[in-house]
């Protein structure tokens, strides 16, 4: 799906039109959200970010499924979680806590405890699932489910079950691994319930410079090139990398009293993150 101006804006506000990588206000994202929680990270509007809030969009209108597919690290939960946020109030969203291996049974728990339905889910699958189809009619929901590819075909099935036992139908985002296209895309049901498949790419070699001096206040002054070999050897253009190399720098600075980050203190590290290699 192409994001459209319009669509860009009515989900993240003036900052869509502001450029490549803009800052997003600081209320537009709770602090929570972001890995390793380091302090003075911005939420930048990435082309991850601009993908999944108009696709989101399309699909929470149309209460659809939405497959959001990428390699670990790139932003997919974050982008999912911070564009859910911008529709209504904070109960819309559902992100759904579970075991690896979840049973329906695991999916009816999950949803009970989302939903803040009283007391404990009932043993009983039918009551279980009168109580969450009520709950899921009550307003437009986002259901989150991370690591989709995991799920088993009784899972997918229950989640077909939701959909289609709620009036108008269910906003279901599934967050996936890339290798676990396929396995979703085996699922029939998904073919005809699905508003789009959005496969998100990590930055490219050129967007580093302009993206991380505007993730962290740490990286404005250092040298681009050494940016790019930074993220070459540490990070391949994940965001979730680059928290944890700002994390690490930030504590080498403060041990060494540095104002800047040179070569020298971002090869030790470097070392410091991957042993040397």
């Amino acid at each position: 799906m192409l994001t459209t101006e319009s669509t860009a804006r009515a989900v993240w506000g003036e900052a869509a039109t502001a450029g490549p990588f803009a800052v997003l206000g600081d209320d537009a994202v709770s602090p929570g959200l972001h890995f390793l929680r380091v302090e003075g990270t911005r939420t930048l509007l990435t082309p991850a970010m601009l993908a999944v809030g108009g696709a989101l969009a399309d699909a929470a209108a149309r209460r659809r499924f939405l497959c959001v597919l990428g390699d670990a690290g790139i932003g997919k939960t974050f982008a999912v979680h911070a564009a859910s946020r911008r529709f209504g109030e904070g109960g819309q969203l559902l992100p759904l806590q579970f075991r690896a291996q979840p049973a329906p049974a695991d999916l009816r728990s999950a949803l009970h405890r989302a939903l803040a339905l009283p007391g404990e889910a009932p043993a009983d699958p039918g009551a279980a699932d009168t109580l969450i189809r009520h709950a899921l009619a009550d307003r437009p929901r986002i259901v989150v489910v991370k690591d989709a590819h995991r799920l088993s075909a009784s899972c997918t099935e229950y989640l077909r079950f939701l959909h289609d036992g709620v009036p108008g139908g269910l906003c279901v985002v599934l967050i996936a691994a890339c290798r676990g296209e396929r396995r979703l895309r085996a699922q029939r049901m998904l073919s005809t319930r699905t508003a789009g498949w959005l496969r998100l790419q990590p930055l490219t070699r050129d967007q580093i410079p302009l993206a991380v001096p505007a993730l962290h206040p740490v990286w404005e002054d250092v040298d681009p090139g050494d940016l790019m070999a930074l993220d070459a050897r540490l990070a391949g253009g994940a965001l979730r990398r680059w928290a944890v190399i700002t994390h690490h720098t930030r504590q080498v600075m403060a041990r060494t009293q540095a104002d800047v980050p040179d070569g020298r203190l971002l090869e030790a590290v470097a070392d410091r993150i991957d042993g040397g290699r």
